[in-house]
């Protein structure tokens, strides 16, 4: 079984960066930069899950090169292999970077499950995994806070909803995001240190994954502004409050509002 799991690089949020004007004017603010703190718990479990299932397990990101501190995070945790998506002539929205993570995916050979956190702590969209699901045809299941087994190509998992939580069963492959309550991260031990620091993490292209990246990217193509929409506005007048409620209900009634 292999297990990809997708991992995003963001500031640190436990840091308060010191942001002078010049960066500020730029836009280029310099912030310590670690593993979003949500893709730990889909780090955590892919781990997890290569104990249990003997399971091989890739972090994929996307990034400039040289961004591969989130990657050597997960490494030093104790993911198997990782590699970089370079976005650095990449122009594009969320459907663009789902394009280039789902071509990483495929680029992984036969992968029966991806994890990934709810959320990133920058964006806090939501939203790019189940563009990945989309891109793939895979099914995909949220806030899952258990995977309970994995057996004859099936996935059994507890997740919560609104009100509740139930057990849900999904045949593979299939995208998964975690909820933090799914387990507790490890730190990186120093054997994991030293190994991810002397890691080669490969860096593909869009080229290299065949995505378009133009052709990826929403396209807006139909933009006008909304029919004017011709309004009047009626006093109604009474000597009481009866007398006006009467005449709002006729009023009302003639329109065929009620």
């Amino acid at each position: 079984m292999k297990v990809v799991v997708l991992v995003k690089q963001t500031p640190d949020t436990a840091e308060l960066p010191k942001v002078t004007a010049d960066e500020v004017s730029t836009g280029n603010v310099n912030a310590t930069m670690v593993i979003n703190p949500w893709d730990e718990f889909a780090a955590e479990e892919a781990i997890l899950l290569e104990e249990r299932f003997a399971a091989e397990t890739v972090a994929i990101t996307l990034g400039i090169p040289g961004e591969i501190d989130a990657l050597k995070h997960a490494l030093a945790m104790g993911i198997g292999s990782a590699a970089l998506v370079d976005k650095s002539d990449v122009q594009g929205d969320m459907w663009t970077t789902a394009a280039l993570l789902a071509g990483a995916v495929k680029a992984q050979g036969d992968v029966d499950l991806i994890l990934c956190g709810k959320q990133s702590v920058d964006d806090n969209s939501g939203a790019v995994y189940v563009g990945v699901a989309s891109k793939l045809g895979y099914r995909v299941l949220s806030n899952v806070v258990k995977i309970v087994d994995i057996v004859d190509g099936k996935l059994t998992a507890e997740r919560v909803i609104e009100g509740g939580q139930e057990t849900i069963e999904v045949n593979l492959p299939a995208v998964v995001s975690v909820a933090k309550e799914i387990n507790d991260p490890r730190y990186p031990s120093f054997m994991g240190i030293r190994k991810a620091g002397r890691a080669q993490i490969p860096t593909l292209t869009p080229a290299d994954l065949g995505v378009d990246v133009r052709a990826a990217q929403t396209q807006w193509t139909n933009i006008r502004k909304p029919e004017a929409r011709n309004t009047e506005v009626q006093l109604l007048e009474g000597a009481s409050v009866q007398e006006k409620a009467a005449k709002l209900a006729e009023a009302l009634l003639a329109e065929k509002v009620i």
